[in-house]
């Protein structure tokens, strides 16, 4: 999974992963599943599901509590309306609703089938506190458009995740899907039908469908397939748009991995929101093993959409290697509804959001400097996180606090661990090996059916490569002292330079000032652990700062984003009045907003560079 800050992507768009005792057989080969997304009633889907014939007394049915890539709770049960379990007669069956995602249905031998309604995501996003992250959500537009992330229309019934799936899914003929599960058949009718099969139910939720009007294009990356296909709701971009610049990333994404294969297939869903109260919020996309589902603004120019199309999207193929490819036990067998989560997100989401970026250095789709300064946002977000905490601790134990609030930190200081690694790597090999060189060692034994064993990863790592290793994982990655980068720099000839430059009042760059507090009504505060400018400091304000209003206008997440646009406009002359909650109390912030400037950090290369240094780098960098 790919998150991006909430509040970058608002600047984007203003300028340019309970048992019952008697849990029943299924009989029959597959379970059908019927979704209904023709005739949608009340922004809702039908789903109905035949099990077949079930000889026990009860059963129980679930819908997923957590998925893969997600590492967070998101409940897909209370998206779920009008329940019924119905017998051979036409007789609703009683059944007991134990949590927000099981039902427990009684007299189960007399099952015929389950019927519910579906609720989608998008339109609630802005509105709650706890809302599933856009491209781990659902949409249902009627004739337009839906996102069908299928964890959240179809469940399982306990103990039988590995029974075959048969999807019919009826539709309207204006419309046309996406999605890498296998077609069983496509009939054109008056009410027009596609139906997919899927060996298990883990290959169900693992390919979304995205169902819209024809706007695909593919394209060939020597063995691999890709599709992309768009849903833009004013036809701002098509997917012919958006081939090139995707087809030039993966084409360099390919080549990076050289013989690394993991997909004959893969499918680009990408999303664009309209950015209003009933739409998409959430920013970034969700890993799938032949599939991504991307959600971006449609109102973000086009060169900033296609450059975070080739970041969030190389992070999701990148996936193909881990954890889709190398994983432990904990992912191949995950459980939706009681998951054990694995210690080594260092891995799974920092090792791919490392390869994203190095990549694009390697192939030469970005500078020198445009990577280093990418190095170095990372280790300034980095430390706006606990820098002190054990990674495969926070991994281990990522769905509760305090460590589900560090999870962001996986794409800053997690690629920042195998950025150490790498370098370490290099030096020791005199620059034959690397991180991807591991990854490939690692993938020649273990596959998508053979796991690792979670605690024995790290020691086994040790022994393919060196003993100093052992020390940095114990040191920086089971151990909680924070990584020294200037150390790794050095090694290849890069020191740091501060400079002054000028910024905007809310964002640097791409980078935020600000954020959103989900969990206390969306408040807006000033984010602490990193440089402010000298828009924050001269009047006053200080990391932390709750954001109460600015100019008289109560601020929370709606009503920050125009703000953020007028900034654009303002001159250093323009007035502003803030009043800010600072430690329980109100604080009344008066002056000019000004010029602001940030003190920024750059990588440079030393002016005395010794040959090895050099090498390193250049192995580092370029091999």
């Amino acid at each position: 999974m790919r998150k991006i800050i909430f509040v970058l992507i608002l600047g984007m768009l203003l300028y340019g992963c309970g048992a019952t005792k008697n849990v029943g057989t299924v009989t029959n080969s597959t379970i059908i599943t019927h979704i209904d997304i023709l005739n949608v009633v009340d922004d809702k889907v039908l789903v109905t599901i035949n099990p077949g014939v079930i000889n026990t007394d009860t059963t129980t049915f679930l819908i997923p509590k957590t998925i893969p890539g997600t590492y967070s709770i998101d409940d897909y049960g209370k998206y779920i309306d009008g329940f019924k379990a119905i017998d051979y007669e036409g007789n609703q069956l009683s059944f007991t609703h134990n949590d927000v995602n099981s039902w427990v249905i009684s007299d189960a031998k007399k099952l015929d089938k389950i019927m519910y309604y579906v609720n989608d995501t998008y339109d609630t996003e802005a509105q709650v506190s706890d809302a599933v992250f856009s491209p781990a959500g659902t949409n249902i537009l009627k004739n337009h458009n839906f996102v069908l992330n299928l964890h959240g229309f179809v469940g399982y019934f306990q103990n039988f995740k590995e029974v075959p799936y048969e999807l019919h899914i009826t539709k309207p003929k204006s419309l046309f899907s996406t999605t890498s599960l296998k077609v069983k058949s496509n009939k054109t009718l008056q009410l027009e039908k596609d139906v997919f099969t899927a060996n298990r139910y883990f290959d169900v939720i693992d390919n979304p469908i995205l169902y819209a009007k024809a706007n695909t294009e593919s394209f060939q990356i020597n063995d691999i397939t890709v599709t992309l296909s768009v849903y833009s709701p004013n036809n701002v971009y098509t997917a012919a748009s958006l081939k090139e610049r995707m087809e030039k990333m993966m084409t360099a994404q390919k080549a990076f991995l050289g013989d690394i294969d993991g997909t004959k297939e893969y499918n680009i869903l990408l999303y664009l929101s309209k950015m209003d109260n009933a739409d998409a919020s959430g920013f970034g996309a969700l890993e799938h093993h032949t599939s991504t589902v991307v959600v971006l603004p449609e109102a973000m120019p086009r060169e900033r959409l296609e450059q975070a199309m080739v970041d969030v999207v190389s992070h999701e193929f990148f996936h193909i290697v881990t954890p889709l490819n190398v994983h432990s036990k904990e992912v191949q067998y995950f459980d939706f509804n009681d998951p054990k989560m694995s210690q080594h997100l260092w891995m799974y989401e920092g090792t791919t959001e490392y390869f994203a970026n190095l990549f694009q250095i390697q192939q030469g789709l970005i500078s020198e400097d445009e990577f280093y300064k990418r190095i170095m946002d990372k280790v300034a977000n980095s430390k706006s996180y606990d820098d002190a905490m054990s990674f495969t601790t926070m991994s281990k134990n990522i769905l509760k606090e305090p460590y589900e609030k560090n999870y962001a930190n996986v794409y800053e200081k997690g690629a920042l661990i195998n950025m150490a690694l790498d370098i370490t790597l290099r030096e020791l090999s005199n620059g034959e090996k690397g991180i991807l060189w591991l990854m490939k060692e690692l993938s020649k034994k273990y596959d998508v059916s053979t796991p690792f064993e979670d605690d024995k990863l790290i020691t086994e790592i040790v022994k393919m490569t060196y003993p100093e290793l052992q020390t940095f994982f114990d040191t920086h990655v089971i151990g909680s002292t924070p990584i020294d980068y200037a150390t790794y720099f050095a090694k290849v000839g890069l020191g740091n330079v501060t400079e002054q430059q000028q910024t905007g009042y809310f964002l640097a760059g791409e980078i935020p000032f600000i954020d959103v507090d989900q969990e206390n009504n969306n408040a807006v505060f000033v984010r602490e652990g990193i440089e402010l400018s000298t828009f924050y400091t001269d009047l006053g304000v200080q990391g932390g700062d709750v954001i109460k209003s600015i100019n008289g206008t109560p601020i929370n997440l709606a009503a920050i984003r125009p703000i953020i646009g007028e900034s654009f406009g303002w001159t250093p002359e323009t007035l502003i009045k803030m009043v800010v909650v600072r430690n329980g109390k109100e604080v009344v912030i008066e002056g000019k907003v000004g010029s602001p400037i940030l003190n920024v950090t750059k990588l440079s290369s030393m002016d005395s560079v010794s040959e090895k240094s050099l090498n390193l780098r250049n192995a580092w960098l370029k091999n």
